[in-house]
């Protein structure tokens, strides 16, 4: 049996009610290109394998993808031994189908390096931490709004599920998950000229939330260029949008210093 190490943040599902709902969620169909990261024992697994043609799962654990190796056949499962944060999506190929219980420890920058292969991608099914959902989702002017929902929000349609109690797993961890749908949007509503630019300014004007745009921002633009551009420079940053975000970007790429 094998031991959950918390270095590797794991918590394993063992819930079949739950997994059956997760798969319900995801609707596996045959031909399609399914990645999961994190496959842990094999809870979704082994249900994914059963609806689909092949699987690719990428797992960090040594003794996991050996205990993998030896209870799939290749031909039907590709386990890619690593690090999701530095495994390169995009070389899977192309409109794939990404699940997996992440590791909580490092969601958030899973998320992030995933939204690097956004093109590559045609749904995301995860299971996080519930307050991770709910920025994820989060809207302007509430206390859950911050720089992940606005980076996330830029590319992805961001859809919660359901929620899932902490006795579904072993070890159970000390919050709710949720499972969430990211489905990337077929024509983004807003595009920004320079993603690092916007990067930019979101992390500024989310760096510390008690500062008025003002301030905030200062480093990088004027409050007369935000009053130029419509926004009031006396607000905060969780006031705004995400197009407001991408037309302070965009008017720093214009100015292009």
């Amino acid at each position: 049996m094998h031991r959950p190490r918390k270095r590797f943040g794991q918590n394993f599902l063992e819930d079949r009610a739950v997994v059956e709902r997760i798969v319900d969620a995801i609707r596996p169909r045959r031909g399609e290109r399914m990645v999961e990261i994190g496959p842990g024992l094999g809870a979704l697994t082994t249900p994914l394998l059963q609806a689909v043609d092949r699987l690719d799962v990428v797992e960090i654990d040594r003794d996991i993808v050996r205990s993998l190796r030896s209870r799939f056949s290749p031909e039907i499962l590709s386990v890619h031994e690593g690090d999701a944060l530095e495994t390169d999506f995009g070389a899977l190929g192309p409109d794939l189908r990404v699940v997996g219980n992440l590791p909580y420890n490092i969601s958030t920058p899973i998320l992030f390096h995933l939204s690097t292969f956004v093109a590559a991608i045609r749904d995301c099914h995860f299971m996080l931490q519930r307050e991770v959902v709910q920025r994820m989702g989060a809207q302007p002017d509430t206390a859950e709004y911050g720089r992940l929902s606005v980076m996330l929000q830029y590319r992805w349609q961001i859809e919660p599920l359901f929620d899932v109690a902490p006795t579904a797993f072993n070890p159970p961890p000390k919050v709710w998950s949720s499972i969430v749908r990211m489905t990337p949007y077929p024509s983004p509503p807003v595009t920004a000229r320079d993603e690092r630019r916007l990067a930019e300014v979101v992390t500024a004007a989310f760096g510390q939330r008690r500062k008025t745009l003002r301030n905030a921002l200062a480093p990088l633009v004027s409050a007369q260029e935000l009053v130029a551009l419509g926004i009031d420079p006396g607000v905060r940053g969780e006031t705004l949008g995400v197009a407001a975000f991408v037309g302070i970007a965009n008017h720093l790429a214009d100015r292009g210093d």
